[in-house]
């Protein structure tokens, strides 16, 4: 494939320009898509020729389940086609609420305690502006999702990045994150498992941070997006470890669980008061979910989940082949993923920044990663991997990365 490694890199510059915000222009573009558009740009050129190994998206590579397809066209059907309720299908709410009622250990209100958002980003987009005031600070530990560090700018609010220490594996530090939370801190964001790492916060480790944070009048925001993906022990709810759960707003999806990412349909659940201000801005901005989406969604929750179950097996099963392949290569390291399908790989030995090193796999191995950079402080060194992709191209995947490593390091296979 004959690229330059420079190509794309404008993107990510943004230039001055007083007929838009700063704060908009302040944002750059999200690097796993940049990584995305390059690749894409590779296929279009050799059409249809480029047999690339996509790996640098989140996204189940299982198709929707019949079932709740079905319900989304049944819906459709019956002329569920109209607006809902600002805050969402109330039976959709009614059993959203059930399953928070057994994390919180009380009635949770299907009426005040629960949104129905478009994916779980906008969930976490509300809670940001509802909770940040200009100026206020957001802590994020990371290596993390690169979504809410740009929400807490669009809110003019200030990301604080918290880097969780590459040396132990990017296993969640308390100590790290409750030294950075004070006087200014309006949100502290809790992802477990995380995306990028898949590492999981320990019981003690939730407990500790939400009792900092509340200390400061502070929200904990959980992103419990990946939590029925864990290959251990499903993570703890936050809401459950502590007993001032009017500071812990909690954020889910279908996305991820229910092979259900173009579908839409995410929640959060939280204290009557911030729910009321979350929804007055999500009627300003989407009104409401798509309705037959969230009829899917109602099915994908209380339908069987025979079909979630083989494919979270499918994901132990690829985590365990990824992490066996890689720990068989030279100059690389990897952390066993706790929980999500994807590993964050440890690829400094080789020269450039993770964007330089993204980019010549992509143009000259024909893998699409996504850049460590991408995830905030300390992700620097890194690619992480998606392993939500079939064992066969997996596997291609991987024997191209070992040939890169072995090509740039001057070692030949055995």
């Amino acid at each position: 494939m004959e690229h330059s490694s420079d190509a794309g890199t404008d993107h990510g510059r943004a230039e001055a320009n007083s007929r838009v915000s700063a704060r908009v222009q302040e944002i750059q573009p999200q690097q796993i898509r940049v990584m995305f558009e390059l690749a894409s740009a590779v296929e279009a050129e050799a059409d249809g020729d480029a047999d690339l190994v996509h790996l640098e998206f989140g996204e189940p590579d299982f198709e929707t389940p019949e079932n709740v397809v079905e319900a989304a066209f049944e819906a459709a059907r019956e002329g569920e086609t109209k607006y809902t309720s600002n805050a969402g299908l109330p039976v959709l709410r009614e059993a959203i609420a059930e399953r928070a009622s057994a994390a919180r250990n009380r009635p949770v209100d299907p009426d005040s305690e629960v949104i129905i958002t478009n994916g779980g980003v906008e969930a976490l987009h509300l809670a940001i502006h509802a909770v940040a005031d200009p100026g206020d600070e957001v802590v994020i530990p990371t290596p993390a999702w690169p979504n809410p560090i740009s929400q807490a700018k669009l809110a003019d609010a200030v990301p604080v990045e918290v880097p969780m220490p590459a040396e132990k594996g990017f296993a969640p530090d308390p100590d790290r994150i409750i030294d950075a939370i004070g006087p200014e801190t309006a949100a502290v964001m809790l992802t477990s498992p995380s995306n990028p790492t898949g590492r999981v916060f320990s019981e003690t480790a939730i407990e500790r941070v939400i009792e900092a944070a509340v200390s400061h009048e502070a929200y904990v925001i959980a992103d419990e997006v990946y939590r029925e993906l864990a290959y251990e022990d499903i993570p703890p709810r936050a809401v459950a470890l502590t007993d001032r759960d009017e500071w812990v707003l909690s954020v889910n999806s279908t996305s991820k669980t229910y092979a259900m990412t173009g579908w839409r349909v995410g929640w959060l659940t939280g204290p009557e008061d911030v729910v009321a201000q979350l929804t007055k801005i999500h009627e300003s901005t989407t009104s409401c979910v798509n309705t037959p989406a969230q009829y899917a969604a109602l099915e994908a929750l209380t339908g069987p989940q025979a079909p979630f179950e083989e494919m979270h097996a499918a994901f132990r099963e690829r985590r365990e082949f990824v992490s066996s392949r890689l720990e068989s290569m030279p100059h690389v390291s990897v952390t066993d993923p706790e929980g999500a399908f994807y590993a964050f790989v440890d690829v400094s030995a080789l020269a450039g920044s993770s964007m330089e090193i993204a980019k010549r796999l992509l143009y000259d191995y024909g893998v699409v990663a996504a850049p460590g950079q991408a995830f905030g402080a300390g992700g620097e060194g890194h690619l992480r991997l998606s392993f939500a992709n079939d064992r066969v191209r997996l596997e291609t995947g991987l024997n191209r990365l070992e040939a890169m490593v072995r090509d740039e390091l001057g070692e030949k296979s055995e």
